[in-house]
């Protein structure tokens, strides 16, 4: 048997070392920051000579590689290190936003500037976002100046649709909500965008990302009331933004109470302590009893699985309520809650087919279960309906109603008699 090994066939030619080295080496931002600085040292404050030369120069260098360097440059002047400082011993300019005017008409004038360029190269998009967020996290790096003035661009390019409302999720940051930075920089930031469209466009841009029921947390845990916020933004000129938070605020409480009852119905929750829960809940956040009227309705016609057969339905739905007409009566005390009631009864049975015939025995059941008087029924009847399956439902209630009235006559005339 012989010692000698087979020797491995072997493959030759040219052979690399340290790839990864010299990969890393070959990214260089130092060079093509010199370019852009130089670019922009030579065209000076005229924004339009920064556009056109920006959009010349994507063509040589590279945009792509380099998108933060470039956005780095654009907006404090040269290559931030972490923390939000300059690196110092790069070239920077003089020309960028945080050494422009701080005021609203210059940022507009850089918002066109990242708008154009991002227009123009638009895989730059997703970069100069991550740009934003980064930007957020090293506000405490940046004098006031400079933060104000990039809260107004922020603003600005979020009015205009150019970066998602997602990256607000820096300003959660705690360290920056913890120091007041996260508040502050939210006023100025918000006004712009008001100033830029309105506050339907904030409301719907927040929505879309889930961050409107989230603007408590631009303040430290004990200052997280809706009096706090209101305040602070009323005093800074922000009354819409305060009177939508409030309002979301509020949407949020209601969702929680309805989620609660349904809870407590589901577990057959003595009634009287549902009341006694339910009163607490009004006079802790204020709910008026119209609105909380309409939340027990949803609430109670949302505990049931309904059956898929019409006269089955209906039959389920008056044992259902027949069981909480002693909760609806409890908060249908002012006249409004009644009238507030019958229209939630009127919807709901336009909107689920199987109780468009139902809609008159729930509210005889309920006039005789004193939840419904006879004045908010006459008074819905005649003026206070609403479109939904009016013709149905007034041609449904015609007889009750004329029963109603000639009861009343009789009273009356009794009452004169008697007299």
């Amino acid at each position: 048997m012989s010692n000698q090994r087979q020797q491995k066939p072997t493959l030759t030619g040219q052979r690399f070392k340290t790839r990864k080295r010299d990969e890393k080496e070959r990214f260089d931002p130092t060079q093509f920051q010199e370019s852009i600085v130089q670019g922009l040292n030579q065209t000076g404050s005229d924004l339009e000579a920064v556009a056109k030369f920006l959009d010349a120069s994507g063509a040589k260098l590279d945009y792509r590689r380099y998108a933060e360097t470039l956005f780095d440059i654009l907006v404090a002047g040269g290559m931030l290190a972490p923390g939000g400082t300059l690196s110092d011993d790069l070239t920077r300019t003089e020309f960028c936003l945080f050494t422009a005017q701080e005021d609203l008409e210059t940022m507009q004038a850089y918002a066109q500037v990242f708008n154009k360029l991002i227009r123009r190269y638009k895989y730059l998009e997703k970069g100069f976002e991550e740009e934003i967020k980064k930007l957020l996290l090293f506000l405490k790096g940046f004098t006031e100046s400079e933060r104000n003035k990039l809260a107004m661009l922020t603003g600005i390019l979020l009015a205009n649709g150019n970066i998602s409302a997602s990256i607000l999720n820096s300003l959660y940051n705690e360290n920056l909500v913890k120091e007041g930075v996260s508040a502050a920089f939210a006023v100025k930031l918000f006004k712009s965008w008001i100033y830029e469209k309105d506050i339907n466009s904030v409301a719907g841009s927040l929505r879309k990302v889930g961050m409107d029921n989230r603007l408590m947390e631009l303040f430290p845990a004990n200052k997280r009331s809706c009096e706090h916020f209101s305040k602070y933004f009323t005093d800074a000129g922000l009354k819409e933004l305060s009177d939508f938070a409030r309002n979301q605020q509020s949407i949020g409480a209601r969702k929680e109470l309805q989620k609660e009852l349904q809870e407590q119905m589901s577990l057959g929750e003595p009634l009287k302590d549902t009341i006694a829960y339910v009163r607490e809940e009004m006079k802790k956040t204020s709910i008026s009893e119209q609105t909380m009227i309409s939340i027990i309705w949803s609430s109670v016609m949302s505990s049931v699985e309904w059956n898929k057969k019409e006269e089955l339905c209906t039959e389920q739905a008056i044992k259902l309520l027949k069981q909480y007409s002693p909760l609806l009566k409890a908060f249908t005390s002012q006249g409004q809650s009644e009238i507030t009631l019958m229209l939630k009864i009127q919807e709901y049975c336009y909107d689920n087919i199987h109780f468009m015939k139902a809609f008159q025995k729930i509210v005889v059941l309920l006039y005789k279960a004193d939840v419904l008087s006879e004045e908010a029924i006459l008074k819905w009847y005649t003026e206070a309906h609403v479109a939904k399956g009016k013709s149905v439902f007034l041609e449904q209630m015609k007889k009750f109603v004329e029963w109603l009235k000639n009861a009343e006559e009789e009273s009356e005339s009794e009452e004169e008699e008697a007299d």
